[in-house]
């Protein structure tokens, strides 16, 4: 489904990001895990189109999307759910959630009404304005927005960022939900390495803009190296697994 080589990216001097390769396969669910710079936002947003690639190619659905608009990757059903949610404040749930279908030409109320089933609580709170809703309700409402589009696959970067256990848990419940029901495609970005590896199929672990390690989310979280760089030791790894919502 998702296909990136060699993907480079450079902020004037800086080199972001160098000779990135990933792939998504359909009905997958893969994330990506570094340290905070490690340039997994730098990822995302060059798949998406936000930031230009200076090099590599990005292939989704077997046609090349590398040097497209933002705009044009989303209309493909590439669509993404950035850092910080990013809610319009001043506008209400409902104005929010239109502003997620403008790519779309029909299948509105459709997609409305299947958007608002997941997550009842932003039917609850259609006409309230964004900005004074819990972190957890706008990342609802971030999420909410992207499947207005109805996309194909989902790029998510740190949904659980400065949320409650009990949210982020209900968080990635939604996720295996959205795979389930939708067969949606999921790229994650996560700084919760650990629930990020219980959720996904697969991962990779990004170090200084290059990707170091790949492998099955099992294979990653046996790995000693990757255990110490991101997941903890002994009892206190012991501790995070114990707080990562578990499939059902």
């Amino acid at each position: 489904m998702l296909e990136v080589r060699n993907l480079s990216v450079r902020y004037g001097a800086i080199e972001a990001l160098k000779d990135a390769n990933l792939v998504v396969g359909q009905n997958e669910i893969v994330c990506l895990i570094g340290a905070n710079g490690a340039g997994k936002s730098t990822v995302l947003n060059a798949i998406s189109g936000v930031v230009p690639a200076c090099a590599g190619h990005v292939g989704f659905l077997d046609e090349r999307i590398s040097g497209r608009r933002a705009s044009r990757i989303v209309r493909a059903g590439l669509v993404q759910v950035p850092e910080g949610r990013l809610v319009f404040p001043d506008m209400s749930v409902m104005e929010n959630l239109e502003m997620g279908a403008y790519s779309q030409t029909g299948r509105y109320q459709e997609t409305l009404d299947s958007v608002l089933a997941l997550f009842p609580r932003l039917k609850e709170r259609r006409t309230q304005l964004a900005g004074l809703m819990s972190g957890g309700e706008q990342q609802m409402l971030a999420i909410g927005r992207a499947l207005m589009a109805r996309p194909r696959l989902l790029l998510l970067d740190e949904p659980s960022m400065g949320l409650a256990p009990l949210v982020i848990a209900d968080i990635f419940q939604t996720l295996r939900k959205l795979r389930a029901t939708l067969g949606l495609s999921i790229l994650l970005v996560e700084q919760n390495a650990r629930a990020a590896l219980a959720l996904a199929d697969r991962g990779y672990v990004l170090a200084n803009g290059r990707i170091t390690a790949s492998g099955t989310s099992a294979q990653l979280l046996a790995d000693s190296a990757t255990v110490e760089a991101f997941l903890g030791h002994s009892k206190a790894a012991g501790n995070a697994r114990a707080r990562v919502p578990a499939p059902t």
